[in-house]
C-alpha cells in the first residue's frame, strides 16, 4: 500500500490517479499513523515552503516521514515535497526544512536568459531531463525525456553524488536526486504522460 500524505497542500487526487493508471493501490491520508503501516511514502507539495513545513509540523507529520525513511521505506517527493528533503529555504525567508538531505531551496535568478530571450519564473512547462545517475525511478526511462514543471525555486544539494538527473532553464538545476530509499522530482510525474506513469510504475516497484 502506497501513502500519499494529505496535510493540506499538494495535487493529491491527480498523483493518487497517477498511480492508479499503473495498477497500484495508493491511499490519501491525514492520519501520520498510516504512514507507519504503509509499505511506500509519498509526499506531494504545492505552495510555500513555509506553510507546507508549518503544516507538517502541526499535522503530527514530521516524526513519521523520518522514521519511515530511516526504516528504509521507499519514499518519493514530488515538486515542493523535494525541496521539503532539504536543510533550509529561502522562500519568503529562511525556514527550515526536514534536513535528510543536506543542501539549500533557492529562487531562481533574476534576469535569466536563453536564446537571446529572458525567461520567466516560475519556470512552466515541458523541459528534458539530463540523467546522471540510473535511479530506480528512471528505470526503462530514455535520457533527453520531458517531463512537466511548475516552479521558482530549485534545490542544491551539499553533496552533488545525490543528484540523479539535472534540467536547463538559463542554468543547469537539480531535478531529481537519488539516496538509499529516497527519491524525489522537482518535476510532476503525475501530469508528465507516459514516462511520468512509467516513473511513478518504478517506485511502486521499488525494494
Amino acid at each position: 500500500m502506497i501513502a500519499i500524505i494529505d496535510y493540506g497542500m499538494g495535487n493529491l487526487r491527480s498523483v493518487q490517479k497517477g498511480f492508479e493508471k499503473v495498477g497500484c493501490e495508493a491511499i490519501v491520508t491525514s492520519d501520520p499513523k498510516v504512514l507507519l503501516d504503509a509499505e511506500r511514502v509519498v509526499l506531494p507539495g504545492v505552495g510555500a515552503f513555509r506553510d507546507c513545513i508549518r503544516n507538517l509540523e502541526e499535522g503530527g507529520f514530521v516524526e513519521p516521514i523520518l522514521k519511515v525513511i530511516k526504516e528504509g521505506k521507499p519514499f518519493l517527493g514530488i515538486c515542493l515535497g523535494l525541496q521539503l528533503l532539504f536543510t533550509e529555504s529561502e522562500e519568503f525567508g529562511i525556514h527550515k526544512g526536514l534536513d535528510v538531505i543536506p543542501g539549500k531551496v533557492l529562487r531562481f535568478p533574476e534576469g535569466m536568459e536563453q536564446a537571446g530571450e529572458e525567461l520567466k519564473v516560475p519556470h512552466m512547462g515541458w523541459n528534458q531531463l539530463d540523467i546522471k545517475r540510473p535511479s530506480p525511478l528512471f528505470n526503462g526511462v530514455d535520457n533527453g525525456s520531458n517531463v512537466y514543471f511548475v516552479h521558482s525555486y530549485y534545490v542544491k544539494p551539499n553533496d552533488e553524488s545525490v543528484v540523479a538527473a539535472t534540467t536547463n532553464y538559463g542554468i543547469d538545476f537539480c531535478a531529481a536526486i537519488w539516496r538509499d530509499n529516497v527519491v524525489a522530482a522537482q518535476f510532476h510525474p503525475e501530469k508528465s504522460q507516459d514516462k511520468g506513469l512509467a516513473m511513478l510504475k518504478n517506485f511502486a516497484a521499488m525494494k
